[in-house]
């Protein structure tokens, strides 16, 4: 079993900045790529950033100049600098992991729980 905790959401003026984190833990072999997602009310998933296992990094459009992922030196934990907040990066950010299993060395993504981003303006 694999668990994604996240920690670090809240609420933030406008111009303000907040750093998210996504600690993976459980039976573990490897982990790919890592990922941070944001969904906001009435709208679909999107990706934000995303960084792999070798440090290869990719924002969209939006968090592009404001935002950072990054990696701990183990790789199990994904963080997310988010800098010159804006109302439109209100949202439930998730992060993601695809993980590979000690058991079957295939690869799956886990997902956590949420944490809720504000930014007032």
């Amino acid at each position: 079993q694999v668990q994604l905790l996240e920690s670090g959401g809240g609420l933030m003026q406008a111009g303000g900045s907040l750093r998210l984190s996504c600690a993976a833990s459980g039976s573990i072999f490897s982990i790919n790529a890592m990922a941070w997602y944001r969904q906001a009310p009435g709208d679909q998933r999107q990706l934000v950033a995303s960084i792999t296992g070798s440090g290869t990094t990719y924002y969209a459009d939006s968090a592009k100049g404001r935002f950072t992922i990054s990696r701990d030196n183990a790789g199990n934990t994904v963080y997310l600098q988010m800098n010159s907040l804006k109302a439109e990066d209100t949202a439930v950010y998730y992060c993601r992991a695809d993980v590979r299993l000690p058991t079957d060395r295939f690869v799956h993504a886990y997902w956590g729980q949420g944490t809720q981003v504000t930014v007032s303006s």
